[in-house]
């Protein structure tokens, strides 16, 4: 038993340490991406933080969501957030799971550079929509009286640009349309979707969001159109976004052993491949490895007979 646990333990080491030279390599490749993804997520930060500031209270509009759903109240809307945290976690941890699970159908850095695309040009638009038309803010904290539903103008840029962050994000007012949550909750289901392996998951992943859906209207953190704005506007952004970029690498097809560094050996066993071609008339390109014979004088190439004579009086 203790042989068996320590090479199945060898075998994981081995593993981990193959999927991390391997994502080194892209992260090498593709680190600008990322940076500029996450970059935009402070940005959005930012923006999101400013329409606080211009942010006008005042009686909450009326809406279908809050007269069909129950009101959670303001001692249970962290239930959302509960909900919203797992969602998160959850698809985090996901991504890492080719550096522990043999099942590896994606590359843990190229699947974040496609999940931050989608997720700046939805936020993008979301700034767009915030910015044009202002909202009085459903939330309590954001309601006429509060002292947060407005806040006071900034004593300095670095108050600005700080964003006091967590406490800045929970607690802002006038970023509604549409829910910022519900764009991180669908390029998340989206993104299992086309790449995660359990069907049952998938099902579960958009129950989820379904859920999640309901449960922000009904802590009155967003008004409803807000939720329903981003349901469509998210599925076409990612849908649109995701055909313009290049799919990933297919790792069932042994895609992975095409970014792993070559070893003197293996490049050792290349050049005696290229050179036993070479010997037999066929050169390294694919594109010249095409059937030559030899038949009563004459040479047969794709088809093609040249006279032997004609050949060597020509050169």
């Amino acid at each position: 038993m203790t042989f068996y646990i320590g090479r199945e333990s060898s075998k994981l080491w081995k593993r981990i340490c193959a999927e991390i030279t391997t994502e080194i390599i892209l992260l090498i490749e593709n680190w600008k991406y990322l940076l500029a993804g996450l970059v935009f997520q402070y940005i959005h930060g930012l923006a999101a933080r400013g329409v606080h500031y211009i942010h006008q209270p005042g009686p909450t509009l009326q809406d279908v969501g809050f007269i069909l759903l129950p009101e959670l109240g303001k001692d249970k809307s962290y239930i959302s957030e509960m909900l919203f945290t797992f969602i998160f976690l959850s698809f985090f941890l996901w991504t890492f799971h080719p550096f522990i699970f043999k099942s590896k159908k994606i590359y843990t850095v190229l699947l974040w550079c496609r999940v931050l695309a989608f997720l700046v040009a939805s936020q993008f638009l979301r700034i767009i929509t915030f910015y044009s038309t202002q909202l009085p803010g459903p939330n309590y904290h954001c309601r006429v009286g509060s002292k947060l539903a407005r806040l006071p103008p900034p004593k300095s840029v670095f108050e600005v640009l700080l964003i006091n962050f967590p406490r800045g994000v929970i607690y802002g007012c006038g970023d509604l349309i549409f829910s910022s949550h519900m764009i991180f909750t669908l390029v998340f289901v989206l993104t299992y979707q086309k790449y995660g392996t359990q069907r049952y998951m998938k099902q579960f992943a958009w129950l989820l969001a379904v859920i999640q859906s309901f449960l922000i209207v009904a802590s009155h953190k967003h008004y409803t159109v807000d939720v329903v704005v981003a349901w469509y506007t998210v599925n076409l952004v990612v849908f649109f976004i995701d055909k313009k970029l290049p799919e990933m690498p297919d790792r069932s097809n042994g895609g992975a052993s095409l970014l792993l560094p070559v070893t003197t050996k293996d490049r050792d066993s290349k050049t005696k491949e290229e050179n036993h071609k070479l010997l037999n008339g066929n050169s390294g390109d694919p594109v010249d490895w095409r059937q030559r014979t030899q038949a009563n004088g004459k040479l047969l190439e794709d088809g093609n007979t040249v006279p032997v004579n004609t050949a060597m009086n020509g050169a």
